[in-house]
C-alpha cells in the first residue's frame, strides 16, 4: 500500500472515530454503485437525515483549499451516487452532503468538519 492510500485509510478512519464521537451511526464506508463513492453515509442522531461525507486527507493545507476539489464534477457523482444509496434502501429522509478534512500525521490528525458544504444542483425542465 502506497503512502498515499495508507494516509487516506487513515484519515477515513479518523473522519469515522470523529462522528462517531459526536453521535452519529455509520451506515457505511466507501459504498460504490458503478464507478462512483460515498467515503462515508452517516445518520444524524435522533434524526431522519442521512449524510453524504466526503472526506479529504492531507498532510498539509498550507497551499491547499479543501474546497477546490469539490468541483462540479465531483458535486455531480457524490449526488448521483447519494441518489443511488437511497432508492437501494429506500430511505425516506432528507440528505446533508458534508465535507472532512483530516489534516496531518496518524494519529494526531486536526479534523476541519464542514456540514452541509453543498447544496445538490437544481435542473430545470428543459435545459441541460
Amino acid at each position: 500500500m502506497s503512502q498515499k492510500d495508507k494516509l487516506g485509510k487513515e484519515g477515513e478512519q479518523a473522519a469515522r472515530d470523529f462522528l462517531i464521537s459526536k453521535g452519529y451511526t455509520i451506515r457505511e464506508t466507501n459504498w460504490r454503485v458503478g464507478h462512483l463513492e460515498i467515503d462515508i453515509v452517516a445518520q444524524e442522531p435522533a434524526a431522519q437525515r442521512l449524510h453524504i461525507i466526503e472526506v479529504k486527507t492531507r498532510t498539509s493545507v498550507e497551499h491547499y483549499d479543501p474546497m477546490e476539489s469539490i468541483n462540479r464534477r465531483k458535486i455531480n457523482n457524490l449526488v448521483n451516487a447519494a441518489n443511488g444509496y437511497i432508492s437501494l434502501h429506500r430511505l425516506p429522509m432528507s440528505v446533508q452532503y458534508d465535507v472532512m478534512v483530516i489534516v496531518g500525521t496518524a494519529p494526531d490528525f486536526n479534523i476541519i468538519f464542514i456540514p452541509n458544504a453543498f447544496q445538490p444542483p437544481l435542473r430545470t425542465i428543459g435545459r441541460r
